[in-house]
């Protein structure tokens, strides 16, 4: 993000340009810039200079006004394009993230071939992935932000975004999967080993390129054995074994299994021996 914005800056006015400006706007402390009117008799020029100035000391939220100042006063200058995604990125910066994505929204709708689009799209996408850590386990940011992210990756695969993008893809990927095992080893603890089970099964299925994917058939080991559902649990050794062999999770498989007289190989017709076929095939993993 600070490349797209340094981008932004250098198309912008000079620093001794920019204080310049900012003084004339602060008028010696006297106008409150945020009444309506006091900006009117101001250019696009000196505004946009004077969020710069304030996105630079730190004031992102007066900075995304500003900037904002001009798609009102000046919609149709040759500033409000650039204005526009400042604005998204100094909301984005006051981590205003519903603003900043509405924000880059516009700028999409309004500008969507122009050369900062797949920024404002990252932007967008940024403004969903930034809240994962604070969602708890309601997942549905972490859905948005793949959502958004997967939008940079094939709008503008060429772009610098665009890289950036597939990591944090992989990033929320993989916090999806951790959720689920968080949650599984909460039931597994418990003794609810069927709930456990069905997350577990979740993770392998549908999350088997994350790192969670040994732990996960680990746990379904333990929460099979517990069932007594021996066919289920030797199969799930037998993939953890094929795959991630040099792993402590096998190794605590194995001994679970071979403590309990049982193997890790596939056995029955169950949805982990249909896995088990594709791994041995090479369509899996």
């Amino acid at each position: 993000m600070a490349g797209g914005l340094g981008t932004l800056m250098r198309r912008g006015l000079t620093a001794g340009a920019l204080l310049l400006s900012a003084g004339v706007l602060l008028g010696c402390g006297i106008i409150d810039p945020r009444q309506q009117g006091a900006l009117d008799n101001y250019t696009a020029e000196q505004i946009f200079e004077r969020g710069e100035f304030e996105l630079d000391r730190g004031q992102a939220d007066d900075a995304a006004f500003y900037f904002g100042e001009i798609e009102r006063l000046y919609p149709y200058s040759s500033l409000a394009k650039r204005a526009l995604i400042m604005q998204a990125f100094s909301y984005h910066r006051d981590q205003d993230y519903p603003s900043s994505r509405g924000a880059a929204q516009r700028y999409i709708d309004f500008y969507p071939a122009d050369e900062d689009a797949a920024y404002a799209q990252y932007l967008l996408a940024l403004s969903y992935y930034d809240q994962i850590d604070e969602i708890g386990r309601d997942q549905g940011l972490t859905f948005q932000a793949l959502q958004a992210l997967r939008a940079v990756i094939e709008r503008y695969p060429d772009s610098e975004y665009a890289r950036a993008a597939v990591l944090k893809f992989d990033l929320a990927f993989d916090h999806l999967a951790a959720k689920e095992m968080e949650i599984g080893r909460y039931y597994l603890r418990r003794g609810h080993f069927a709930a456990a089970v069905s997350r577990f099964r979740v993770v392998v299925e549908d999350f088997q390129t994350t790192s969670h994917t040994p732990e996960a058939l680990h746990r379904l080991v333990e929460a099979y054995v517990s069932l007594g559902l021996t066919d289920e649990a030797q199969t799930a050794g037998a993939i953890l074994g094929h795959n991630y062999q040099a792993t402590e999770w096998y190794a605590d498989s194995y001994a679970l299994l071979t403590g309990q007289g049982l193997e890790a190989r596939s056995v029955g017709d169950n949805w982990l021996s249909s896995i088990y076929r594709q791994v041995v095939r090479g369509e899996w993993l």
